[in-house]
């Protein structure tokens, strides 16, 4: 604390990230990242923009990611915004879009970056309880203003159908309402479809996830061109040149390496549904997942003493210490191998 800090950051509370530690031969499975590396053809893509080209700044604009994107959507090039990972992405979205006199709302069991832009930002915000089996009711989104949830829901997994996405759209035509899909494509469907129907939706994607550049930062977010230039606004006002020339090129290789993309999601898929049964197998309550991590408990073993037990094991899952989910670990999709070890470990504790 030091006596030269300004009143809002007396105030912050910051959003603490999932734990990086340097230790050997450590199965990660508390970040949600992806177990299998980024697509080859990214990595000769950035390997290939290592030149003397990073004496010049790159495109403030993006436009070469920004093309690869709509291409990929059916998109325009005015309906994309691209920034440093989707949390910056997510970040100017609070500031130029969900400000307003009423409250925004979101789950009161959702991303915990939220409440951090809120205290950030001076935004007013309300959380909207999950109902008994930790689902979504787009009916509770009511006397508030903006809207912002994650699809398929973090911590949870859960994911909101698009009809239901699409009613909560036509209910609220004069409040933007934010989808948050950092997880969408490991089995959902993307609310990106509804775009051109509705002024009043924006979707943010990240590639840290299905795409294995979390080391990269890359996100962005699509929209009416009305909704993308406020956010060009914000950025332009913030930092004209969020993504590198590296980053910039490795995103691109990446949209275009689609059967790549397509046979690393099938397989983490394939590991959560593997992994769901063996752990209910063992007791546990497994919530239906379409992320590439599962939410579980068990009904005799404490949550925490579970993960420090995985711990001592060299294992990392994530614990959080909310109300309602302390008694859940997060438990993201390593490689088969990964989560045989998690099996195993987690049978020889609770035995």
């Amino acid at each position: 604390m030091s006596r030269f800090w300004s009143p809002v950051v007396h105030s912050l509370t910051p959003y603490t990230p999932g734990e990086q530690p340097k230790i050997t031969n450590l199965i990660k499975l508390n970040t949600n990242e992806n177990p299998y590396g980024p697509s080859p053809k990214a990595i000769a893509a950035m390997q290939a923009a290592v030149n003397d080209h990073l004496r010049l700044y790159p495109d403030p604009n993006g436009d070469v990611l920004k093309d690869a994107i709509a291409a990929y959507h059916g998109l325009e090039r005015a309906q994309v915004f691209v920034g440093n990972s989707s949390d910056e992405v997510l970040a100017h979205t609070f500031q130029a879009l969900l400000k307003h006199d009423k409250p925004l709302l979101f789950p009161d069991i959702s991303y915990s970056f939220y409440p951090v832009y809120c205290g950030l930002y001076d935004i007013n915000y309300r959380t909207v309880p999950l109902n008994a089996a930790f689902e979504i009711d787009t009916a509770d989104y009511t006397d508030g203003g903006a809207i912002i949830f994650p699809n398929p829901n973090a911590p949870t997994g859960i994911l909101l159908p698009l009809a239901a996405i699409e009613a909560l759209l036509q209910t609220h035509p004069d409040q933007v309402v934010v989808v948050d899909e950092a997880y969408v494509d490991f089995g959902g469907e993307s609310a990106i479809s509804l775009i051109k129907r509705y002024d009043n939706l924006l979707v943010v994607q990240t590639l840290s996830k299905s795409r294995s550049l979390a080391g990269l930062r890359v996100g962005f977010a699509v929209g009416h061109p009305d909704l993308i230039a406020g956010l060009e606004r914000v950025k332009n006002s913030f930092n004209s040149y969020p993504l590198d020339r590296v980053a910039l090129a490795g995103a691109v290789a990446a949209f275009e390496d689609k059967e790549y993309f397509q046979q690393t999601c099938a397989a983490i898929n394939s590991s959560r549904d593997t992994l769901s049964t063996q752990l209910s197998a063992l007791g546990f309550e497994v919530l239906p997942s379409n992320a590439n991590f599962v939410f579980a408990r068990h009904p005799k073993h404490d949550a925490a003493q579970l993960s420090q037990a995985l711990r001592e094991r060299a294992i990392l899952v994530r614990h959080f210490k909310s109300p309602r989910i302390e008694q859940f670990l997060r438990i993201s999709i390593g490689t088969d191998a990964e989560c045989a070890a998690l099996v195993q470990a987690l049978r020889e504790i609770i035995a």
